[in-house]
């Protein structure tokens, strides 16, 4: 357990927009910073973090909280974890005993798979540095390759000896189990029972998420064996999806934001070179095919993708088919080539920095001139060829979401391949119109799809339109989030007895705070709030300002359970609300310029006590039996009764109050 001294000074100290932008790029927006959501695929920023209240509140998703729950909800940690992450960035000392035996069994086999994994790391770091067979072979190699030890260590590298169960043997003697050194792969468990290590006698590349924890790993052979893999990755397993990961997205991410361009290259060892040689924002696909989910991680960070390739002409065609899927999520894409015989990794390693910024500037081109240089040489006086080759080139622009961007490459193109510009227009609006049309295909037999999979029943059916309720309820906790600490003046209601000795109502005032009013209100009804979540966030609220002598946003985020965290910051970080449709004939309170906040809580409280008075009397006329002989006058009795009291809240409110049902 992590003491409360310590999570206190955690949260004194990191700052949101300072974490946040570790993982997505930022920028000013007023009072606020704005960026793309990091959990869905936009591209327009929704996704706010307000520096002055500490939390931030992602509208695509719906997700929102404060530092904690955003590590929690992008990085998946547990709340210790996250604490424990912030507490290392910003050198926090942090104090908790140590897990008992029953704490540990209770980690689930996500964590589990995570403290293998990084375990791992550990033990291959440690037998690459330490080990004589460590440093003979895999040392060995990486220095060939020109790595110092600082890079090295920056990459957490290692070696796994050539014996056949060597990190098996070690890490079941440290405890780990079986169960999960299979499932992340690093260990093969054969039908007789034996195991075998993965990655034996192999140099290993950790790849890390964007926060550091280790997913999987690659592992390099150093024999000519031509039977056996070059490469061998971590199987996909619950913590490693290869389709989603970068090699060097954790050491490349904050130089990605601040340059605000990223590297794209295919082998770990490129990415390592060019760390080495003072170029940090670059990753790798790790020889796989380049994602969707790959080219949004980076988007995360900026706009912009510089794709570097070998000089090997082949290995070019090949791979230009990635460029068409950067432009489909909205990226600007730049493509250097290097020398023929040269990769990413030669030629970082015998290049000076300052002559290779140079270079990577002066020879990085956009991807229309590119596909002009690569193709146009195929094509020379060949008619059939060079339409071939401008079909291509349309094909690729038509790929960008942005008309503007689309119509300037248009004009390019025409340039560089001498051709009518409406003729490249007419094949643009062509494929264009295809892809919509696809587009709808698609959706509509997604849509038919849907169908067969929803029940619909009467009473979904009739279902209100509005969940007046559940507006009332979340109304009391918006007015608490925002005025609860505030002192009004309130009317009261009293009954006093004139000189003729009638009883007349009379109104006084007296001051209190809104938290009190609300409280007071609700316990004198015996009411509790119907919807589960907001009764969490209510008696959480009712506490922390009974607990407190004053509400200071930041402090209250800071303690909010997890679970709370979307449902508050959506209340706290939307100043203006549109209001909700029709809401005066739903005879739901709306907070008008002119009102007072006392006002706009007695309403509040009025509108809910109305409703759930109408309930009742739909109870009632529920009991009253049609049989002939049945006596209904006490059922009857009581609901005029309740009738009257609505009668009552209908003068309070100074409006003509409808029923719901």
């Amino acid at each position: 357990m992590i003491s409360k001294a310590s999570i206190d000074t955690v949260f004194e100290t990191a700052r949101l927009e300072e974490v946040i932008g570790d993982f997505v790029q930022l920028k000013r927006a007023g009072s606020n910073l704005k960026g793309l959501s990091p959990f869905t695929s936009e591209r327009s920023p929704s996704f706010m973090v307000s520096p002055v209240k500490q939390i931030w509140k992602d509208f695509s998703s719906g997700k929102g909280g404060n530092v904690v729950a955003f590590l929690m909800e992008h990085e998946h940690f547990t709340y210790p974890e996250a604490i424990r992450y912030l507490a290392k960035k910003y050198n926090i000392e942090i104090e908790e005993t140590e897990k008992t035996d029953e704490e540990k069994a209770a980690l689930d086999q996500r964590e589990s798979m995570f403290l293998v994994s990084e375990y791992a790391q550990k033990y291959f770091h440690d037998v690459l540095l330490n080990t004589e067979e460590g440093k003979a072979i895999g040392l060995s190699y990486f220095k060939e390759r020109g790595f110092n030890g600082e890079t090295i260590k920056k990459f957490g590298l290692g070696y796994s000896p050539e014996a056949w169960d060597a990190f098996s043997k070690d890490a079941l003697g440290k405890g780990y189990q079986l169960e999960f050194l299979d499932k992340t792969g690093l260990t093969i468990v054969r039908e007789d029972g034996r195991t075998v290590d993965r990655f034996r006698h192999r140099v290993m590349f950790p790849i890390h998420s964007m926060s550091g924890r280790v997913l999987g790993f690659g592992g390099r052979i150093l024999t000519n064996d031509k039977k056996v893999a070059k490469y061998l990755n971590s199987p996909e397993s619950d913590i490693y999806h290869k389709s989603k990961v970068l090699y060097g997205i954790f050491q490349a991410k904050q130089s990605i934001a601040k340059l605000d361009n990223c590297y794209l290259v295919e082998g770990y060892t490129d990415v390592i070179q060019f760390n080495q040689a003072g170029i940090e924002n670059v990753v790798a696909s790790s020889g796989t095919a380049l994602t969707p989910d790959q080219i949004r991680l980076i988007s995360r960070l900026t706009k912009n993708i510089t794709v570097l390739f070998d000089g090997d002409a082949a290995g070019l065609r090949a791979s230009v088919r990635g460029i068409d899927l950067i432009l489909e999520e909205g990226m600007n894409v730049k493509v250097c080539t290097f020398p023929e015989g040269e990769d990413p990794d030669s030629f970082a390693r015998k290049t000076a920095h300052g002559d290779l910024v140079e270079y990577l500037q002066k020879n990085a081109k956009d991807f229309i001139q590119f596909k002009a240089t690569l193709l146009v040489d195929e094509a020379q006086n060949d008619p059939v060829k060079k339409a071939g080759l401008i079909r291509d080139m349309v094909t690729s622009i038509s790929k960008i979401p942005d008309r503007i961007q689309r119509e300037i490459y248009i004009q390019e193109c025409a340039r560089i391949m001498d051709i009518s510009e409406q003729v490249l227009v007419s094949t643009l609006a062509q494929l264009v119109q295809k892809d919509i049309d696809e587009a709808g295909k698609k959706l509509k037999q997604e849509t038919k799809e849907r169908a067969f999979d929803i029940v619909r029943n009467e009473e979904t059916q009739t279902q209100e339109k509005v969940d007046v309720l559940y507006e009332l309820e979340r109304k009391i906790l918006e007015i608490l989030l925002l005025y609860g600490f505030k002192t009004e003046e309130f009317d009261d209601i009293v009954y006093e007895a004139n000189a003729d000795g009638e009883i007349k109502e009379a109104k006084v005032k007296r001051e209190a705070k809104v938290y009190e009013r609300i409280f007071l209100s609700l316990q004198e009804d015996e009411t509790q709030l119907a919807n589960p979540l907001f009764r969490d966030i209510y008696n959480n609220l009712i506490a922390f300002y009974q607990q407190n002598e004053e509400f200071e946003t930041d402090q209250y985020i800071a303690q909010l359970p997890p679970e709370f965290a979307s449902e508050v910051t959506d209340i706290l970080m939307v100043d203006e609300r549109e209001q909700l449709h029709n809401w005066e004939s739903q005879n739901i309170v709306v907070k008008l310029k002119d009102q007072t906040i006392a006002q706009y809580v007695s309403e509040t409280i009025l509108t809910l006590r109305w409703f759930l008075v109408d309930r009742i009397i739909n109870d009632l006329k529920g009991e009253i039996s049609s049989e002939p002989d049945a006596d209904n006058s006490e059922t009857l009795a009581l609901a005029m009764d309740y009738y009257t009291l609505i009668g009552s809240f209908s003068k309070r409110l100074g409006r003509v109050m409808t029923r719901y049902s």
